[in-house]
């Protein structure tokens, strides 16, 4: 079984389900040939993004990688969304950096400097 549970939230949810209405809405306007339909459906799946993203600052959805089996249900609220997550697109577009840990780098050998 996976470690990972991507996109088992409220706001992957919420979002999935507005995008398939509006690429429904942009594939009955491809076969009508409406652009009314198709604009409207473009600006559906573009909303779908937002919600999604909003969903996800307010909580309800969780960061990328591996968390601990307790944190896995849907209605399980991700209370370190305010201070943001690390390596998520959306906390950094929204401003939200967590505190970065210290860099730790391992010793290597000197460099070899060439001899003439």
């Amino acid at each position: 079984m996976s470690l990972y549970d991507e996109g088992h939230t409220i706001a992957g949810w919420t979002g999935c389900a507005i995008a398939t209405v509006g690429s429904g809405v942009v594939g009955a306007g491809v076969c009508t040939g409406s652009a009314a339909a198709l604009v409207g459906g473009s600006v559906v799946v573009a909303l779908s993004v937002l919600v999604t993203w909003a969903l996800h600052l307010g909580g309800w959805g969780k960061p990328p990688g591996v968390r601990p089996r307790q944190e896995w249900g849907m209605r399980t609220r991700d209370t370190r969304a305010r201070d943001g997550h690390a390596a998520c697109v959306g906390c950094a577009l929204a401003g939200r950096r967590p505190a970065s840990a210290p860099v730790v780098t391992a010793a290597g050998p000197e460099p070899v400097s060439a001899v003439e």
